[in-house]
């Protein structure tokens, strides 16, 4: 159990936003980029209980695809650029904003499964 269920625990969509530690919010839970870190700096929770997952690729598919196609439809009714012109501008603009999206994304997730408990799923036997 990752923690004690009367413990008072800060928003998971701030720390998830700031990239703390979902149990204090004080230390980082990131030691890289996206490299969730053995334990938190400031109060020493484990962070073991972070599953590796593609949930927050999936909503940052979501996201990112409707902002890019709903920009690019409109660009296209309102100017009618060259071909040349779209991947100029929402090649770039796909990339920064999904690789600006997923480390927040990731922590959130991080955040909610800490503060949920949830686990791998197992079967009774």
């Amino acid at each position: 159990m990752p923690h004690q269920p009367t413990e008072r625990l800060p928003s998971p969509f701030t720390v998830g936003l700031l990239s703390r530690c979902p149990r204090c919010g004080e230390g980082h839970l990131f030691s890289g980029y996206l490299q969730v870190a053995h334990s938190c700096d400031a109060c020493g929770q484990s962070f073991e209980f972070a599953q590796s997952t593609e949930g927050p690729a999936v909503f940052i598919i979501l996201i990112v695809g409707f902002i890019i196609v709903g920009a690019a439809a409109v660009v296209e009714s309102l100017f009618h650029p060259a071909p040349f012109v779209h991947l100029i501008l929402w090649l770039p603009a796909t990339v920064v904003l999904s690789m600006s999206l997923l480390r927040p994304f990731k922590a959130t997730l991080i955040a909610l499964q800490f503060q949920n408990r949830a686990e791998e799923g197992r079967l009774d036997e």
